[in-house]
């Protein structure tokens, strides 16, 4: 299955970077990084897999190390700030972002990747709801409302529908990342990102991804803290 989707991709000439962040995920990273640079040694592009590990006090670090990630470490100081540090060292044409707890499936990096090139974008989202609705059930329904709020106040002060405007799951041209001034410390991120991609008017669109619930450890999310900080950073961006 996952060749298929790899032998889809335009083999036009461009690098990637993958930027995955990690916090304590010991029994999931060593899994997700193998299975990234399979599927990105399959179509034969230029590549690098860089994890930030954002000091984790468990094997995270040790662990992507010995499965030939390049591993970025730092204090502990959330999501958005480990993106940044790894936006900054990537050298590819293209950044790719995956969660490291294993809700996202490497083998369709190319889906996104492929939509990004046949239909010249600078931005593609993997959403979780675009076009399926077998993935709701497997979401968290405080998760899903917030994101649904979160998605149609980013509509509204932009004009542009976005289904999943909280997914960890996409790909963005390196030369937009450099345009833009990105603050955000934790998972306020991909708002940040997306509110400001569309401020520069970039060309952007959503595919649907497959998504799997955690299995082992638990959300670093909190809903109230973390969901005021997405607000917050949503009307800053848009405003500033």
């Amino acid at each position: 299955m996952a060749k298929s989707k790899v032998e889809a991709v335009d083999r036009e000439e461009f690098s990637v970077s993958v930027v995955i962040p990690v916090f304590n995920e010991e029994l999931t990273i060593g899994n997700i990084v193998a299975r990234t640079r399979s599927t990105l040694e399959q179509f034969k592009l230029p590549y690098e897999v860089l994890v930030v590990d954002d000091g984790s006090v468990d094997r995270s670090a040790e662990i992507s190390q010995a499965n030939e990630a390049v591993v970025l470490r730092e204090t502990h100081q959330g999501k958005g700030n480990a993106l940044r540090l790894g936006f900054k060292r990537a050298k590819g044409d293209v950044i790719v972002t995956l969660d490291s707890d294993g809700s996202h499936q490497p083998e369709e990096i190319p889906l996104i990747l492929r939509c990004m090139m046949e239909n010249k974008l600078d931005f593609v989202i993997g959403s979780r709801f675009f076009n399926t609705g077998a993935n709701n059930a497997k979401i968290p329904n405080v998760n899903r409302i917030g994101n649904r709020m979160f998605s149609d106040l980013i509509r509204l002060f932009t004009g542009v529908k976005v289904s999943d405007s909280q997914s960890g799951f996409r790909a963005i041209k390196s030369s937009v990342i450099k345009k833009m001034s990105l603050d955000s410390r934790g998972y306020e991120v991909e708002s940040e990102m997306l509110v400001k991609a569309l401020k520069m008017g970039v060309r952007i669109a959503e595919i649907p991804i497959s998504f799997e619930q955690r299995t082992v450890g638990k959300s670093k999310l909190d809903p109230l803290k973390d969901g005021t900080k997405i607000l917050r950073s949503i009307i800053t961006s848009y405003l500033f």
